[in-house]
Protein backbone atom coordinates (compact mmCIF):
# COMPACT_ATOMS: atom_id res chain seq x y z
CA UNK A 1 0.00 0.00 0.00
CA UNK A 2 1.18 3.51 -0.87
CA UNK A 3 -0.34 6.63 0.66
CA UNK A 4 -1.97 8.71 -2.09
CA UNK A 5 -5.15 10.20 -0.64
CA UNK A 6 -5.01 12.07 2.68
CA UNK A 7 -7.81 13.22 4.97
CA UNK A 8 -7.31 16.14 7.38
CA UNK A 9 -9.66 16.74 10.30
CA UNK A 10 -9.49 20.39 11.33
CA UNK A 11 -9.17 23.33 8.90
CA UNK A 12 -7.57 25.75 11.36
CA UNK A 13 -3.98 26.96 11.40
CA UNK A 14 -2.40 23.50 11.63
CA UNK A 15 -4.96 21.63 9.52
CA UNK A 16 -4.95 24.02 6.57
CA UNK A 17 -1.15 24.07 6.70
CA UNK A 18 -1.00 20.27 6.52
CA UNK A 19 -3.52 20.23 3.65
CA UNK A 20 -1.43 22.91 1.91
CA UNK A 21 1.86 20.98 1.98
CA UNK A 22 0.18 17.66 1.10
CA UNK A 23 -1.56 19.11 -1.96
CA UNK A 24 1.57 20.96 -3.06
CA UNK A 25 3.44 17.64 -2.89
CA UNK A 26 0.91 15.95 -5.19
CA UNK A 27 -1.40 14.21 -2.70
CA UNK A 28 -5.17 14.34 -3.02
CA UNK A 29 -6.56 15.93 0.16
CA UNK A 30 -9.97 15.89 1.86
CA UNK A 31 -10.36 18.72 4.41
CA UNK A 32 -12.96 18.54 7.21
CA UNK A 33 -14.05 20.74 10.10
CA UNK A 34 -17.10 21.14 12.35
CA UNK A 35 -18.84 23.38 9.79
CA UNK A 36 -18.63 24.06 6.03
CA UNK A 37 -17.84 27.72 6.80
CA UNK A 38 -14.68 26.75 8.67
CA UNK A 39 -13.59 24.54 5.77
CA UNK A 40 -14.17 27.44 3.35
CA UNK A 41 -12.13 29.72 5.61
CA UNK A 42 -9.34 27.13 5.65
CA UNK A 43 -9.39 26.89 1.85
CA UNK A 44 -9.21 30.68 1.58
CA UNK A 45 -6.17 30.70 3.89
CA UNK A 46 -4.49 28.03 1.78
CA UNK A 47 -5.17 30.04 -1.38
CA UNK A 48 -3.67 33.15 0.20
CA UNK A 49 -0.60 31.33 1.47
CA UNK A 50 -0.01 29.69 -1.91
CA UNK A 51 -0.33 33.11 -3.59
CA UNK A 52 2.36 34.47 -1.25
CA UNK A 53 4.63 31.56 -2.23
CA UNK A 54 4.08 32.40 -5.91
CA UNK A 55 4.88 36.06 -5.26
CA UNK A 56 8.10 35.13 -3.44
CA UNK A 57 9.15 32.82 -6.28
CA UNK A 58 9.07 29.65 -4.19
CA UNK A 59 6.45 28.01 -6.42
CA UNK A 60 4.94 28.70 -9.85
CA UNK A 61 1.36 29.74 -10.66
CA UNK A 62 0.87 26.25 -12.15
CA UNK A 63 1.98 24.73 -8.83
CA UNK A 64 -0.59 26.87 -7.00
CA UNK A 65 -3.43 25.94 -9.36
CA UNK A 66 -2.53 22.25 -9.23
CA UNK A 67 -2.40 22.23 -5.41
CA UNK A 68 -5.78 23.95 -5.09
CA UNK A 69 -7.34 21.44 -7.49
CA UNK A 70 -6.22 18.58 -5.25
CA UNK A 71 -8.06 19.80 -2.12
CA UNK A 72 -11.73 18.93 -1.62
CA UNK A 73 -14.16 19.63 1.21
CA UNK A 74 -15.19 16.70 3.40
CA UNK A 75 -18.55 17.52 4.94
CA UNK A 76 -18.52 14.43 7.18
CA UNK A 77 -16.24 11.55 8.14
CA UNK A 78 -17.84 9.28 5.52
CA UNK A 79 -15.97 11.34 2.91
CA UNK A 80 -12.75 9.78 4.26
CA UNK A 81 -13.84 6.24 3.31
CA UNK A 82 -11.29 5.97 0.51
CA UNK A 83 -8.42 7.82 2.19
CA UNK A 84 -5.15 5.99 2.78
CA UNK A 85 -4.21 8.21 5.73
CA UNK A 86 -6.33 10.49 7.92
CA UNK A 87 -4.63 13.06 10.17
CA UNK A 88 -6.51 14.54 13.15
CA UNK A 89 -5.54 18.16 13.96
CA UNK A 90 -8.23 19.16 16.47
CA UNK A 91 -7.77 21.28 19.60
CA UNK A 92 -5.19 20.01 22.12
CA UNK A 93 -7.77 18.30 24.33
CA UNK A 94 -7.55 14.55 24.84
CA UNK A 95 -11.28 13.97 25.24
CA UNK A 96 -12.07 15.87 22.04
CA UNK A 97 -9.47 13.88 20.14
CA UNK A 98 -10.66 10.54 21.53
CA UNK A 99 -14.25 11.33 20.50
CA UNK A 100 -13.16 12.24 16.97
CA UNK A 101 -11.11 9.05 16.61
CA UNK A 102 -13.91 6.85 17.96
CA UNK A 103 -16.36 8.36 15.45
CA UNK A 104 -13.88 8.32 12.56
CA UNK A 105 -12.54 4.78 12.56
CA UNK A 106 -15.78 2.86 11.79
CA UNK A 107 -16.13 4.59 8.40
CA UNK A 108 -12.53 3.93 7.27
CA UNK A 109 -11.12 1.00 5.31
CA UNK A 110 -9.43 -1.58 7.51
CA UNK A 111 -6.02 -0.74 6.03
CA UNK A 112 -6.26 3.07 6.43
CA UNK A 113 -3.59 4.65 8.60
CA UNK A 114 -4.61 7.20 11.23
CA UNK A 115 -2.33 9.95 12.51
CA UNK A 116 -2.67 12.64 15.14
CA UNK A 117 -0.99 16.03 15.09
CA UNK A 118 -1.07 16.26 18.89
CA UNK A 119 1.82 18.26 20.29
CA UNK A 120 1.89 16.59 23.71
CA UNK A 121 -0.73 13.87 24.38
CA UNK A 122 0.15 10.17 24.71
CA UNK A 123 0.01 8.39 21.34
CA UNK A 124 -0.54 5.07 23.12
CA UNK A 125 -3.63 6.38 24.94
CA UNK A 126 -5.11 7.96 21.82
CA UNK A 127 -4.45 4.77 19.84
CA UNK A 128 -6.42 2.81 22.44
CA UNK A 129 -9.56 4.78 21.50
CA UNK A 130 -9.36 3.46 17.92
CA UNK A 131 -10.01 0.07 16.33
CA UNK A 132 -6.49 0.03 14.80
CA UNK A 133 -3.76 0.89 17.35
CA UNK A 134 -1.18 -0.86 15.16
CA UNK A 135 -2.02 1.55 12.30
CA UNK A 136 -1.99 4.68 14.49
CA UNK A 137 0.93 7.10 14.85
CA UNK A 138 1.82 10.62 16.00
CA UNK A 139 2.66 13.02 13.14
CA UNK A 140 3.52 16.31 14.81
CA UNK A 141 3.98 19.13 12.30
CA UNK A 142 5.50 22.44 13.40
CA UNK A 143 3.68 25.75 13.02
CA UNK A 144 3.48 27.33 10.45
CA UNK A 145 3.44 24.06 8.52
CA UNK A 146 4.34 25.41 5.04
CA UNK A 147 7.45 27.12 6.46
CA UNK A 148 8.78 24.83 9.19
CA UNK A 149 11.00 21.96 8.07
CA UNK A 150 10.54 19.49 10.94
CA UNK A 151 7.99 16.77 11.62
CA UNK A 152 8.16 14.65 14.78
CA UNK A 153 7.09 11.03 14.34
CA UNK A 154 5.97 9.28 17.52
CA UNK A 155 5.17 5.58 17.77
CA UNK A 156 2.72 4.35 20.37
CA UNK A 157 3.40 1.05 22.07
CA UNK A 158 1.25 -0.76 19.47
CA UNK A 159 2.31 1.14 16.32
CA UNK A 160 3.36 -1.37 13.68
CA UNK A 161 6.51 -1.29 11.56
CA UNK A 162 4.52 -0.95 8.32
CA UNK A 163 2.72 2.10 9.72
CA UNK A 164 5.95 3.77 10.71
CA UNK A 165 7.60 3.01 7.35
CA UNK A 166 4.68 4.18 5.24
CA UNK A 167 4.16 7.38 7.21
CA UNK A 168 7.90 8.11 7.29
CA UNK A 169 8.00 7.81 3.47
CA UNK A 170 4.91 10.02 3.19
CA UNK A 171 6.49 12.76 5.33
CA UNK A 172 9.69 12.63 3.29
CA UNK A 173 7.63 13.28 0.13
CA UNK A 174 6.44 16.49 1.78
CA UNK A 175 10.11 17.61 1.79
CA UNK A 176 10.15 17.62 5.59
CA UNK A 177 12.90 16.45 7.93
CA UNK A 178 11.93 13.81 10.50
CA UNK A 179 12.84 13.57 14.17
CA UNK A 180 11.69 10.34 15.82
CA UNK A 181 10.52 10.72 19.41
CA UNK A 182 9.56 8.23 22.08
CA UNK A 183 6.03 8.47 23.43
CA UNK A 184 6.72 10.67 26.46
CA UNK A 185 4.72 13.80 27.37
CA UNK A 186 5.24 16.66 24.87
CA UNK A 187 7.79 14.59 22.87
CA UNK A 188 11.04 16.44 21.96
CA UNK A 189 10.37 19.97 20.73
CA UNK A 190 7.68 20.96 23.23
CA UNK A 191 9.40 19.11 26.10
CA UNK A 192 12.19 21.67 25.67
CA UNK A 193 10.35 24.70 24.25
CA UNK A 194 7.29 24.99 26.50
CA UNK A 195 9.16 24.95 29.84
CA UNK A 196 11.27 27.80 28.44
CA UNK A 197 8.12 29.76 27.59
CA UNK A 198 6.63 28.93 31.00
CA UNK A 199 9.83 30.17 32.67
CA UNK A 200 9.56 33.39 30.67
CA UNK A 201 6.03 33.84 32.03
CA UNK A 202 7.36 33.21 35.58
CA UNK A 203 10.04 35.84 34.92
CA UNK A 204 7.26 38.29 34.04
CA UNK A 205 5.08 37.15 36.96
CA UNK A 206 7.88 37.68 39.47
CA UNK A 207 8.68 41.14 38.11
CA UNK A 208 12.17 40.31 36.90
CA UNK A 209 11.46 42.01 33.59
CA UNK A 210 8.66 43.47 31.49
CA UNK A 211 7.18 41.76 28.43
CA UNK A 212 9.28 43.98 26.20
CA UNK A 213 12.49 43.43 28.20
CA UNK A 214 12.10 39.62 28.33
CA UNK A 215 11.49 39.29 24.60
CA UNK A 216 14.28 41.72 23.72
CA UNK A 217 16.69 39.85 25.99
CA UNK A 218 16.05 36.52 24.29
CA UNK A 219 16.02 37.92 20.76
CA UNK A 220 19.27 39.86 21.14
CA UNK A 221 20.95 37.88 23.91
CA UNK A 222 20.19 34.34 22.71
CA UNK A 223 19.62 35.04 18.99
CA UNK A 224 16.05 33.73 19.09
CA UNK A 225 14.09 34.94 16.05
CA UNK A 226 11.07 35.63 18.28
CA UNK A 227 10.91 36.38 22.00
CA UNK A 228 9.31 33.67 24.20
CA UNK A 229 6.23 35.74 25.11
CA UNK A 230 5.67 36.78 21.50
CA UNK A 231 6.06 33.12 20.56
CA UNK A 232 3.55 32.09 23.22
CA UNK A 233 1.02 34.50 21.69
CA UNK A 234 1.71 32.99 18.27
CA UNK A 235 1.24 29.41 19.50
CA UNK A 236 -1.84 30.29 21.58
CA UNK A 237 -1.74 30.64 25.36
CA UNK A 238 -4.42 27.95 25.74
CA UNK A 239 -2.24 25.52 23.81
CA UNK A 240 0.80 26.47 25.89
CA UNK A 241 -1.17 25.86 29.09
CA UNK A 242 -2.50 22.51 27.82
CA UNK A 243 1.00 21.29 27.03
CA UNK A 244 2.36 22.42 30.40
CA UNK A 245 -0.51 20.60 32.13
CA UNK A 246 0.31 17.42 30.19
CA UNK A 247 3.96 17.73 31.25
CA UNK A 248 3.07 18.48 34.88
CA UNK A 249 0.58 15.63 35.17
CA UNK A 250 2.53 13.16 33.05
CA UNK A 251 5.94 13.61 34.67
CA UNK A 252 4.85 14.59 38.21
CA UNK A 253 7.66 17.11 38.55
CA UNK A 254 7.04 20.57 40.04
CA UNK A 255 9.42 22.18 37.54
CA UNK A 256 6.62 21.78 34.97
CA UNK A 257 3.97 23.58 37.07
CA UNK A 258 2.16 26.08 34.81
CA UNK A 259 2.77 29.68 35.85
CA UNK A 260 -0.31 31.17 37.58
CA UNK A 261 -0.08 34.20 35.30
CA UNK A 262 -0.40 31.94 32.22
CA UNK A 263 -3.49 30.40 33.80
CA UNK A 264 -4.96 33.90 34.44
CA UNK A 265 -4.45 35.01 30.85
CA UNK A 266 -6.23 31.88 29.58
CA UNK A 267 -9.06 32.38 32.08
CA UNK A 268 -9.45 35.94 30.79
CA UNK A 269 -9.71 34.66 27.23
CA UNK A 270 -6.51 36.47 26.28
CA UNK A 271 -5.10 33.65 24.19
CA UNK A 272 -2.67 35.56 21.97
CA UNK A 273 -2.90 36.49 18.32
CA UNK A 274 -6.07 34.49 17.64
CA UNK A 275 -8.04 36.60 20.16
CA UNK A 276 -6.09 39.83 19.50
CA UNK A 277 -4.82 39.96 23.09
CA UNK A 278 -2.27 37.96 25.02
CA UNK A 279 1.05 39.18 26.32
CA UNK A 280 0.64 41.77 23.57
CA UNK A 281 -2.44 43.68 22.44
CA UNK A 282 -2.80 43.29 18.65
CA UNK A 283 -5.83 45.52 18.13
CA UNK A 284 -3.85 48.56 16.98
CA UNK A 285 -1.37 49.17 14.17
CA UNK A 286 1.51 47.79 16.28
CA UNK A 287 1.50 45.16 19.08
CA UNK A 288 1.56 46.75 22.54
CA UNK A 289 2.70 44.82 25.68
CA UNK A 290 -0.15 44.18 28.10
CA UNK A 291 2.14 44.17 31.16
Amino acid sequence: MTIQKVGVIGAGQMGNGIAHVCALSGFDVMLNDVSPDRVELGLATINGNLARQVKSGRISEDDRSSALSKISSALDYEAFAQCDLVIETAVEDEQVKRKILADLCPVLREDTFVGTNTSSISITRLAASTDRPERFIGIHFMNPVPVMELVELIRGIATGDETFTQVRDFVKKLDKTIAVSEDFPAFIVNRILLPMINEAVYTLYEGVGSVEAIDKAMRLGARHPMGPLELADFIGLDTCLSIMQVLYEGLADTKYRPCPLLVKYVEAGWLGRKTNRGFYDYRGDEPVPTR
